[in-house]
Formats: structure tokens, C-alpha cells, sequence
């Protein structure tokens, strides 16, 4: 037995829908039944083909030419630039309520990584940061890259587990914030001191170097978990590997400024460095927001970036549900075509968020 899996000849089914003229007896004007709202709302294209257009765009970083190409090539519809873009904020804008939905559960999650990347917007300088819990992520684009966004997504109230790197800004937010936990990445911490391991003054590369034995040996005591009978032995070999760790980072400096710089952040931020330690749902890197960040990554270097305001909203709104549905092992544009579906007939749409429907 053999299966052959084929295409259609012709994928795409055009449909007609007529509106049925009457006249009215008593004041003698012709009436037209009205479509129904799911068509008046599609237009030209079904929620299908929409979300096909958004899932082409946005999940699979094809450009507008692109997309015409493999419409009139591959499934025979002729389609114009214009017609493509509207489809595109047709799909942001039944988006809408789902990406709010997650937005609005961000504050009330225990453990967040956030992490933040460029981002231009017609030539200008701005910034896509990503917030990940363990069933989703939330994507938002602002002008700026300060504690602001923090304070604006997250709130002053935020009283959870922050896993990020040591940029200034989450170090600000802390300081505004006492409710929140600070988780700082050690994969960071590791190149700082791998730039000392390459310094020319000798006296940086010895103590580089034996920093990093230090968090080899630290991580490795994370990697050989398994192997330990019980977390509290875990968590014993875990606070030795940070003993040492902490002796010659800080009281084995040498006298330079580039290991001084180095030892005092991290007397000052011994806590946020080892934070995973007496809090194990926190992971020690920032890992988890950084793998996030590759599409975006790669989409900003095929696409150049976004156009205006409504350009941003749909690349928060198309990066959050990709993002999302991969955490989530669901297919994207199945999705897409349920959320459009639903946008089109004014029907609730579903939601991405943790026990929603």
C-alpha cells in the first residue's frame, strides 16, 4: 500500500451570494435583504484565505510581493498590495481580544521572563519587548526601553519573579517596586567574565579564569540534578558552588577596575544572582525570553520592521499569538482561521490565555 499525498487542482471555491430585490406594495421603493454579517464583514475573502494572508505574514515572514506570487501562481487569485494590507488589519483587529486577554493576566503571574530587543518603525529607533510565562508570551512595542514599560505592563504591584539580564532598567523597576523578585541572568554574568578571561592585564585573566572554573562548577551541580537523592542535598551542593563562587568573585578580586566594576554588582546583587536557588520555579538564565526573541529577530531582518501604529499592533499582536500557539503546541493558523472566523460572524473569539476557552 502506498498514500499520495497531492494537491487539488483548484483549492480556492468562489461563491456567489445574491441579495433577493422586493417591492413594497404600499410605498411602492424596491428593498434588498441584507447579507449576512459574516459576509459584509469578509468582503472579498472568506476568514479562511484571511487567515491564510496573516499566518503568510506574520508566521512565515512573507513579504507582501511574495504572498501576490503564491496566490496568483500557486492557488490562481489575482491579489492587489492594498488588498493584502487589509486583509492584514482585518486579522490584527480580530486579534485584538486575545492579545488584551493576555496582556490584562501578565500582572497576576507568578514567575516572568522579560527581555527586550530593537525595533524600527519606519526608520526610527524603538523596542520589542517580550514577557514570558510558562503557557504564553506577550509581545508590546514602545519608544522606549526604560522602566516605564515595566511599570505600564506590569504595574507597581507586581509581586512575582523576574527573570532578566542586568540591564538598568529592571534594576530601576525593582527599586520602584519592592513587591517584585529579581532573577539576574548568569549566562550574561558569564560573558562579562569571559570579556576579563580575554583582557590584556594579566591580573583580570587570572581572575577570569578562575571565575569561570567557579560557574562550571556551578553549573554543572544544575545539570547533575538528577543525581542527588533529595532537593535539600541539591540545594546544599548548589549553595557550596555559590560560596565559592562568591569568595572569589568578591574578596579574591584583584585590583583593577575592570574586576572591581565586577565584584562590587555582584556583592550588591548576590540575592538576584542566586534567587533560583532558594526559589526553583525561577530559571538561572534568561534563556526562556531570549529564545523568544529569535523570530522576532529574524522577521526585523527580512521585513525591515513596521510602518505606523497599526503596523505595530499587529506585529504585538501576531508575534504574541505565534509565540503563544508554540508554547501551547497548537497550529497557528488554526487558530488564525477560528479567531477570524468568529471576528467575522461577531461571535466571542477564543483565547489564548491559561484555562480560557
Amino acid at each position: 500500500m502506498q498514500q499520495l499525498v497531492e494537491l487539488t487542482a483548484q483549492p480556492v471555491v468562489v461563491e456567489e451570494h445574491r441579495q433577493i430585490a422586493q417591492i413594497c406594495r404600499r410605498c411602492n421603493q424596491v428593498f434588498y435583504h441584507p447579507l449576512a454579517v459574516g459576509l459584509q464583514k469578509a468582503g472579498l475573502f472568506g476568514p479562511q484565505l484571511t487567515a491564510l494572508v496573516g499566518f503568510l505574514k506574520g508566521a512565515c515572514h512573507m513579504s507582501f510581493s511574495t504572498i501576490r506570487k503564491f496566490f496568483r501562481d500557486v492557488i490562481g487569485v489575482p491579489i492587489s498590495r492594498g488588498q493584502l494590507a487589509k486583509l492584514v488589519q482585518k486579522v490584527s483587529a480580530s486579534l485584538e481580544p486575545v492579545y488584551q486577554g493576555l496582556l490584562d493576566q501578565l500582572p497576576s503571574e507568578a514567575v516572568l521572563n522579560v527581555d527586550e530587543t530593537g525595533h524600527k518603525d519606519s526608520g526610527q529607533r524603538m523596542w520589542t519587548w517580550a514577557f514570558r510565562a510558562a503557557l504564553y508570551t506577550v509581545f508590546k512595542v514602545s519608544p522606549s526601553r526604560g522602566s516605564d514599560v515595566l511599570l505600564e505592563v506590569l504595574g507597581q504591584e507586581f509581586s512575582g519573579l523576574l527573570g532578566c539580564d542586568y540591564f538598568s532598567a529592571y534594576r530601576k523597576y525593582a527599586r520602584l517596586n519592592e513587591n517584585v523578585l529579581l532573577q539576574f541572568c548568569l549566562a550574561h554574568f558569564i560573558r562579562d567574565v569571559k570579556f576579563l578571561v580575554e583582557h590584556p592585564d594579566p591580573q583580570n585573566q587570572a581572575y577570569g579564569r578562575r571565575l569561570v572554573d567557579d560557574l562550571r562548577k556551578l553549573f554543572r551541580t544544575i545539570h547533575r540534578r538528577e543525581e542527588y537523592i533529595s532537593d535539600a542535598t541539591f540545594r546544599q551542593a548548589l549553595t557550596r558552588a555559590r560560596n565559592a563562587l562568591l569568595w572569589d568573585a568578591t574578596l579574591e578580586a584583584p585590583a583593577t577596575r575592570e574586576a572591581d566594576n565586577l565584584a562590587e554588582r555582584f556583592w550588591q546583587h548576590t540575592e538576584s544572582y542566586f534567587r533560583f536557588i532558594s526559589e526553583p520555579e525561577i530559571e538561572p538564565t534568561n534563556n526562556l525570553a531570549e529564545q523568544v526573541l529569535r523570530f522576532v529577530a529574524i522577521h526585523r531582518r527580512l521585513t525591515q520592521g513596521t510602518r505606523g501604529p497599526a503596523g505595530q499592533r499587529w506585529w504585538e499582536r501576531i508575534c504574541t499569538v505565534v509565540a503563544t500557539c508554540g508554547q501551547q503546541g497548537r497550529s497557528v493558523f488554526l487558530f488564525l482561521r477560528e479567531v477570524v472566523t468568529q471576528f467575522f460572524a461577531d461571535e466571542p473569539v477564543p483565547s489564548l490565555a491559561p484555562g480560557g476557552t
